[in-house]
């Protein structure tokens, strides 16, 4: 099977187009080598793929004869990540929340209108 269908089967990229555009960009190695999105697969490989910041490490147990359920993925992959790695995704999750809590942009419509009100109500009144 191709390293792009099997990363789209096993559920790693949303789309096969997603899958196959990781590839060309150098995401995506087999054995620390990169490689084409045509490369077929085997078992007992070893894939790095570089996704959202991270570096996920995956040992190929099976290959699926098409796209998978998500509870079924596990009878198909090995996920040897690194535990460092999956703690730095705690961190980053951490750091988008760090500068600006959620919420605290522009005013929502509720509280434009309270701000409306207030100055309706205060000296601030124009009439």
């Amino acid at each position: 099977m191709r390293i792009d269908k099997y990363l789209w089967c096993i559920r790693l990229f949303k789309t096969r187009n997603m899958a196959t555009e990781a590839c060309k960009k150098g995401h995506v190695k087999i054995n620390d080598s990169n490689v084409k999105p045509a490369k077929e697969i085997f078992g007992n490989e070893i894939i790095n793929i570089r996704k959202n910041q991270m570096n996920y490490e995956i040992v190929v147990i099976d290959i699926p004869k098409s796209r998978v359920g998500a509870k079924l993925v596990d009878l198909y992959r090995k996920d040897v990540t690194p535990k460092e790695e999956l703690e730095r995704l705690d961190l980053l999750k951490f750091t988008k929340n760090h500068h600006r809590k959620k919420g605290t942009g522009r005013p929502t419509k509720r509280d434009r209108r309270d701000i409306d009100e207030y100055y309706e109500s205060s000296e601030f009144s124009e009439t």
